[in-house]
């Protein structure tokens, strides 16, 4: 017979499973659809959860657009430590580029995840568009410590150059239904780059 404490980690584990899909659902039809378009029933038929246990885990909307903003900004941290494994500045930055132009499918069908997502909260003025403005601003912060690492004085505005040109082309990218705009000027980005420094 299993242990109490194997039978509530078992539980914790069912119901940090249950969260995590409602999350990833919602996260997924917020970018496709909208957060307005987007139902609690929406994301629990996209989960494969009952509606009724999605107030298990949120009380409200807001409470599951909070938690995929706070997915998103886990995704990026995780995203940056795994491109500060490179040897300068230089190459992070670049392989920034590179992992934006691995996007320019998705960017291309439904735009930019976080951009969309941004803007759509951005009009609300709550807590939610300044919680949402945060990723954008991890972005900017990283790439300007790249900047300064490089020894640009000017690395906060190159830093918000680099952000608005990637965000810019994916709004591009989606109105043409073309990713080649994204890895067009992801590619300019990377000759940019190498010409500062």
């Amino acid at each position: 017979m299993p242990r109490l404490s194997q039978m509530t980690d078992s539980a914790t584990v069912a119901r940090a499973g249950k969260r995590d899909r409602l999350v990833e659902a919602a996260r997924d039809l917020f970018h496709r659809n909208g957060v307005e378009r987007t139902t609690l029933a929406d994301i629990a038929k996209e989960s494969d959860v009952p509606l009724g246990n999605v107030y298990y885990y949120f009380k409200t909307k807001d409470d599951i657009v909070h938690a995929v903003i706070d997915a998103h900004a886990d995704q990026i941290r995780e995203l940056f430590r795994t491109l500060d494994r490179h040897r300068g500045p230089r190459a992070r930055l670049i392989a920034f580029t590179r992992e934006i132009a691995r996007s320019g499918p998705v960017v291309a069908d439904h735009g930019c995840p976080l951009g969309t997502l941004c803007s759509e909260l951005g009009r609300r003025g709550d807590d939610l568009s300044e919680a949402a403005a945060t990723l954008m601003r991890l972005r900017v912060e990283w790439a300007s410590e790249q900047f300064r690492l490089m020894g640009r004085k000017d690395a906060t505005n190159l830093a918000v150059t680099l952000v608005s040109t990637i965000q810019g082309a994916a709004l591009l990218a989606n109105s043409y239904r073309d990713p080649a705009v994204l890895t067009g000027q992801t590619r300019y980005l990377r000759r940019w780059i190498n010409d500062l420094a």
